[in-house]
């Protein structure tokens, strides 16, 4: 694998949200923020994305953090069926070891955003202390309802 593929990202959209949502009520004043006292059935909650772009955010972040922290069967098991038919197990577990001793565990993806396309995905992030593992447009595809990494 090519240092562009070894590092995974993910993360939210909404910018369809926030487009979206327009008001003509812009004289009413802002509903306030619940009080700390207020029941937890009071508080308002997030829906995920529809387009599933929370779940593939989760995705991208779990695969960096195994893929940084060693964990070679779980970045293995976030590929997708296409990139893990490229590279065995094995093979794959070498290229993780080599990742975690170089660079250590500490390296998260942040700023995720993503393109998402019915089951087809591009995600743009950076790797925490490692610029030279940012992505833009990297590859992830929906394979039975869960994101993976495609970019093989």
């Amino acid at each position: 694998m090519n240092h562009r593929t070894t590092a995974a990202v993910l993360a939210a959209g909404l910018l369809a949200t926030l487009t979206a949502c327009g008001s003509s009520d812009d004289d009413k004043p802002a509903p306030s923020a619940p009080s700390a006292s207020a029941p937890a059935s009071e508080t308002p909650t997030t829906a995920p994305a529809a387009d599933g772009t929370d779940a593939l955010a989760k995705a991208v972040a779990d695969y960096t953090d195994a893929y940084f922290g060693g964990e070679a069967d779980a970045a293995y098991g976030a590929l997708s069926v296409r990139c893990a038919g490229k590279i065995t197990a094995d093979q794959y577990k070498g290229v993780v070891e080599q990742a975690a001793a170089e660079y250590g565990p500490d390296h998260p993806a942040t700023g995720i955003t993503a393109e998402v396309s019915g089951d087809l995905a591009r995600v743009t992030y950076a790797v925490k202390g490692l610029p030279k593992f940012a992505q833009s447009g990297q590859p992830w595809a929906r394979e039975d309802g869960t994101w993976h990494y495609d970019a093989c």
